[in-house]
């Protein structure tokens, strides 16, 4: 700079330089003799010279500041760049300082304020495969839910108004597997149990093959009052296995009368229940009534002529009832018949020989 002022300088002494005039010597002066421009345009050349060196420098100062301010700074995340407004070259000396240098934008963008920067949020963390196909099935049932609002609703009222018909479970199939249950329950002494579960059913129907499994254990265990416990008179009267259980229930108490009465209430057929004809001859035997019990084993006889049991109470009824040829018969019969024990079988014997000793 000092050698443009030094030269600026020595122009203006040059150019304000005064004449002298010469002497007056009569003659007419002549034209000055011309001044060589060439000093002119080389001060003029050196000014353009040095005014394009100082640009070069100013310009070239925060450009080559840039790299190494963005290498020293440590990485950031990329944010939108904020406004920057357009800055003249010529600045006032006194003007307040920047708060912070910012990198120099590309000249196409400082040509157009930026728009103004937004939060940006916060990226979603990765979600797991699993989960990201779960939310995509609940978009899919929600999106399913709401294009069809009413299906729900729709099915409903179909299902009231026309509802299907579900097979119902009958009473006496309810009382059939009930009693199975008690059998398992009292083959594994559950006893308490099994009853909790007759009395919760008996409280909606009568029940009667689960009375009859829980009387017949009782009576096993030597239980007769707990086994009429279930076998009132106002069910028995409809069933006979109920009859048959509570007359040898009565039996059990030693009431032999109130036994044959309560069998003799209700006959069912021989080939109905057989058994129901055997105790009922036989208590007919034991009460004194053999003629009626002949007449009951008559009928088992003719229902099933193989049972050398049915063979010897007919003998034994027919025997008391002083018929001694009948009762010699049956005897004989008896005991020839296989599968009677040895010692039914050795009575036999005796009471046949006895019959013919006497007559």
């Amino acid at each position: 700079m000092s050698l443009l002022n030094d030269a600026l300088k020595a122009a203006e002494q040059r150019q304000n330089r005064p004449q002298v005039s010469r002497a007056y010597t009569g003659q007419t002066q002549g034209q000055p003799t011309k001044r060589s421009k060439a000093p002119l345009l080389a001060v003029l050349l050196v000014v353009i010279l040095a005014g394009g060196g100082v640009g070069w420098w100013v310009m070239g100062q925060p450009s080559a500041e840039a790299p190494q301010q963005a290498t020293t700074e440590a990485p950031v995340p990329p944010a939108l760049p904020e406004p920057v407004a357009e800055v003249s070259e010529e600045q006032p000396k006194a003007a307040a300082p920047l708060p912070k240098p910012e990198p120099i934008q590309p000249v196409a963008q400082l040509a157009k304020p930026a728009p103004e920067p937004e939060a940006k949020a916060p990226e979603p963390k990765p979600e797991s495969p699993r989960l990201k196909s779960d939310q995509q099935a609940e978009q899919v049932a929600e999106t399913k839910a709401t294009s069809a609002p009413g299906d729900a609703e729709t099915k409903v009222q179909e299902s009231v108004q026309s509802p299907v018909k579900q097979p119902r479970e009958t009473p006496q199939a309810i009382d059939r597997r009930t009693s199975r249950d008690l059998e398992r329950l009292l083959a594994r002494g559950r006893t308490t149990e099994a009853e909790q579960r007759l009395i919760e059913l008996t409280a909606r129907q009568p029940a009667p093959e689960s009375r009859e499994v829980f009387a017949r254990q009782m009576l096993v265990q030597q239980m007769p009052a707990r086994a009429l416990d279930w076998l009132p008179q106002s069910l028995a009267s409809d069933h006979a296995s109920l009859r048959l259980l509570r007359a040898r229930a009565q039996l059990e108490q030693g009431s032999l009368k109130q036994a044959v009465t309560t069998l003799r209430s209700q006959v069912p057929a021989v080939d109905a229940f057989p058994e129901y004809r055997v105790t009922l001859a036989t208590l007919l035997q034991q009460s004194g009534e053999p003629e009626a019990a002949a007449a009951h084993w008559s009928e088992l006889i003719e229902y099933q002529n193989n049972q050398p049991a049915w063979w010897l109470g007919l003998a034994m009824a027919l025997d008391a009832a002083g018929q001694t040829n009948s009762a010699a018969r049956a005897y004989v019969q008896a005991a020839a018949m296989p599968g009677l024990s040895e010692r039914l079988a050795s009575y036999a014997r005796q009471r046949l020989q006895a019959l013919q000793a006497g007559s």
